[in-house]
């Protein structure tokens, strides 16, 4: 029998993971670093529509220097958020945007052919059409040559899945990965997340198409040797194709690689394996997400990932500190990105992305402009409070209706556009009503026969004409990806002028597929939104 748990009540308790037990880990990952370097009813989800919870610590502006800055002007502006999170320096040469499905499928291809020791993949789920299975035979192609090459094998892969998203249907994530894993066991991993909040007699009793809506792993990262992606792309199809979203290649960054790495392997300890016989199994000694105790297990998981947290804040201090000492050996502008990885993970307690995403919003001056985008317009009271709030001016994209991924979907989910319709709708009217229509404008993105997924920020300081901060990952600035769902996304602040106009350049490619949304949008009459679904958009809120 599941222990009982409190629906109302999420995990705010603060656990401090020790540092001692992985100090020693961490000088060797310095020196390591260093040398790296120089060479389905409503009713049964209502009691899950739990009060917002009380508002994240704010973060308080230091005091201190975190560490060495390549200015006094930039980083000092931002230098606070490498107070809370690793920082990781990296040349701003090495950073590419990629802009198109298309780049981002073929970057991931053409990494996997020629990875030689690590391919590391988180994602919601895995396709299962024809260039899905593209996908896993550059797997097979790279772990059979690794296996030709050496008799002991260096190439490890890990996957990691959110398992109820992954194990959807007959045909699914597990049945297209199970070759790999029964072929290449030892060197293969496939770890499957589940909520401890999907347990009970909900487990049992919400259907498989929607039980998803509890909370799942959604971090989107995607790890070749030390070249990463950060993205809040699925490996689906359409995310291959025509779902425009947003990607970052890191290319040669180990220490920022080495740390996803590690927080991909720490949600995989406390996740459920994969065996080659379609079983899952817990790791030893880890608690059970579902038949465990609920606050035991988000206790664990929550100890296990900041462990990696935490041991790499202290590492990146270290090391930029060492690199101040050493700056005159530096030829100018070498490192001149500062790359912060922001993870979210409410249900177990940890809410880093949200204290800094709610700290840049709050400080956002007026004199800044800040463009945000989510294919869900869904903005969290807290963060809607900042944006109506703050004094930086505010261009907010949007999908419209057909670009909507629930466009045309059966039953209730086919809803969903137009409750989205009516979201929007609110927020212009408060828009209004506050008389902030100079400062805070609403855009909606068009395509024909495509979808809109982006999400992310791009900071604009005052004065200038390119940002210097984006915000790229999972997270959609909405209920779930705060309360929910796993996240991770990062914070670039670059002084970078190429990395700047690469921003600029993707930034405007979106919003010229756009529109200005104004009063009489929502009086055209595919904008009208049945009263059923203005009931239910609470509902819609809270879990889509």
């Amino acid at each position: 029998m599941a222990a009982p748990m409190s629906w109302r009540r999420l995990v705010n308790s603060v656990y401090s993971p020790a540092i001692a037990g992985v100090f020693t880990r961490i000088s060797d990952r310095i020196f390591r670093a260093r040398d790296g370097r120089r060479g389905s009813s409503v009713l049964l989800l209502a009691p899950l529509l739990a009060e917002a919870d009380p508002a994240p610590r704010r973060l308080s502006k230091p005091t201190g220097s975190a560490g060495a800055q390549r200015t006094d002007g930039l980083f000092t502006h931002f230098r606070w958020i490498a107070e809370h999170v690793p920082a990781f320096r990296v040349p701003g040469t090495h950073i590419h945007i990629l802009t198109s499905p298309d780049q981002f499928y073929q970057a991931m291809k053409a990494r996997i052919k020629t990875a030689k020791r690590r391919v590391v993949m988180a994602s919601l789920y895995l396709g299962t059409g024809q260039l899905e299975q593209e996908l896993v035979n550059c797997m097979e192609e790279a772990l059979q040559r690794s296996q030709n090459t050496s008799h002991a094998p260096d190439l490890k892969v890990s996957i990691l899945l959110d398992y109820t998203r992954g194990s959807r249907g007959q045909i699914n994530s597990r049945t297209m990965l199970l070759p790999l894993l029964q072929r290449f066991t030892s060197q293969m991993r496939v770890s499957l997340y589940h909520t401890p909040d999907l347990r009970g007699l909900l487990r049992l009793l919400v259907p498989q198409r929607f039980n998803e809506t509890i909370g799942v792993q959604h971090i989107k990262v995607y790890l070749f040797d030390d070249s990463i992606i950060i993205s809040g792309a699925n490996l689906s199809d359409s995310y291959f194709t025509n779902r425009q979203d947003r990607y970052v290649l890191l290319e040669n960054c180990r220490e920022v690689a080495d740390f996803f790495s590690d927080l991909v392997e720490a949600v995989g300890d406390v996740s459920m394996q994969l065996q080659p016989d379609d079983s899952v199994t817990m790791l030893e000694g880890m608690v059970h997400p579902y038949k465990g105790n609920r606050q035991e297990f988000s206790a664990v998981a929550r100890k296990r990932i900041m462990e990696v947290m935490n041991a790499a804040h202290v590492r990146q201090q270290l090391l930029n500190r060492s690199e101040d000492c050493e700056e005159e050996g530096m030829s100018e502008g070498e490192e001149d990105t500062w790359v912060f990885p922001l993870v979210q993970m409410k249900p177990l307690g940890i809410q880093v992305d949200e204290q800094v995403t709610q700290r840049l919003l709050t400080d956002a001056g007026p004199d800044s402009t800040v463009f945000l985008t989510s294919g869900y317009f869904n903005l969290t009271r807290a963060y809607m409070r900042l944006v109506l709030g703050a004094g930086a001016s505010y261009r907010i994209l949007t999908a419209s209706p057909e670009v909507n991924g629930f466009f045309g979907a059966k039953g209730v989910a086919g809803a969903i556009p137009a409750a989205y319709i009516h979201i929007a709708r609110q927020f212009y009217n408060q828009v209004c009503q506050l008389g902030q229509q100079e400062r805070v404008h609403l855009h909606e993105y068009h395509r024909k026969q495509w979808t809109f997924h982006a999400k992310g920020l791009w900071y604009y300081l005052q004065g200038q004409d390119r940002p210097c901060l984006t915000l790229i990952g999972s997270p959609n600035f909405g209920y779930r990806s705060v309360h929910r769902d796993l996240e991770a996304q990062i914070a670039i602040v670059t002084e970078n002028e190429e990395l700047q106009s690469q921003l600029q350049e993707e930034q405007e490619k979106l919003y010229h597929r756009s529109t200005e949304v104004s009063s009489s949008t929502f009086e055209q009459p595919d904008r009208h939104v049945k009263l059923w679904v203005k009931l239910v958009t609470p509902l819609i809120k809270n879990f889509f």
